[in-house]
């Protein structure tokens, strides 16, 4: 592990990205590659979630958590999480900033970050694993049906949730498009592949989607189509 804890933009390259295209937490990070506009220093690594491999033993020695993505630097340090990457790649460059410049924003968008992981992304993540048949019966060895639902409820009120913060404010943390938006916006990718469409009542939260979905980085990923399974 390096102990100089500055950054030298000159001396990111190369980096990996061990990942999977169509995976909704692996596009929040190539939509902040794309912000950033660093794809050019990433080589992409797929690891298939359909077969199983980021559970095998190869890949959990680089990520014992065995999820994705996974950020595999020059000096052999591997990085999962898509917030931790984000706040790493974010500080390789300058303009524009995702995760904040003063010690307000930064704390704003973190926390905006963490609800819509909990609120939204993850318990979509367990209705997909337990309450539809998630990435087939080879790699979803156990499924608790009732727990699946529970968390699509909670994503539906996490919704509510963020339509009454976006009737405020112009993005999900203030006044600028940041990670907590790349957050809302990778629970909507992953919403889309579950059929669980925004409430028409949240207003607010479609209209704020909608711009969302005119930005570049974001147009690459929605038009990136999950296999169907």
């Amino acid at each position: 592990m390096p102990n100089d804890l500055t950054f030298d933009a000159n001396k990111a390259a190369p980096m990996k990205i061990y990942d999977w295209p169509t995976g909704p937490y692996p596009a929040r990070v190539r939509i902040a590659l794309a912000e950033k506009q660093l794809r050019s220093r990433i080589e992409f690594v797929p690891v298939n979630l359909w077969k199983g491999e980021h559970k095998e033993a190869g890949f959990l020695s680089k990520n014992y958590s065995g999820t994705l993505p996974v950020l595999e630097l020059e000096d052999g340090t591997f990085l999962a999480e898509c917030t931790a990457i984000t706040v790493y790649l974010d500080a390789l460059e300058g303009a524009p900033t995702l995760t904040g410049r003063t010690p307000y924003e930064k704390g704003v968008i973190h926390m905006m970050t963490k609800r819509a992981e909990i609120e939204m992304l993850d318990a979509i993540s367990v209705y997909f694993h337990h309450a539809t048949p998630g990435l087939g019966p080879d790699v979803e060895l156990y499924q608790n049906e009732e727990w699946g639902l529970r968390q699509r409820d909670k994503a539906l009120r996490g919704m509510h949730y963020f339509d009454a913060v976006l009737r405020k404010q112009e993005f999900i943390a203030g006044e600028f498009f940041s990670m907590a938006d790349i957050a809302v916006i990778g629970a909507f990718i992953f919403a889309a592949i579950v059929e669980l469409p925004i409430p028409q009542e949240c207003k607010a939260l479609l209209a704020w989607f909608a711009r969302m979905q005119e930005r570049q980085s974001v147009r690459e990923q929605l038009a990136i189509v999950p296999p169907n399974h």
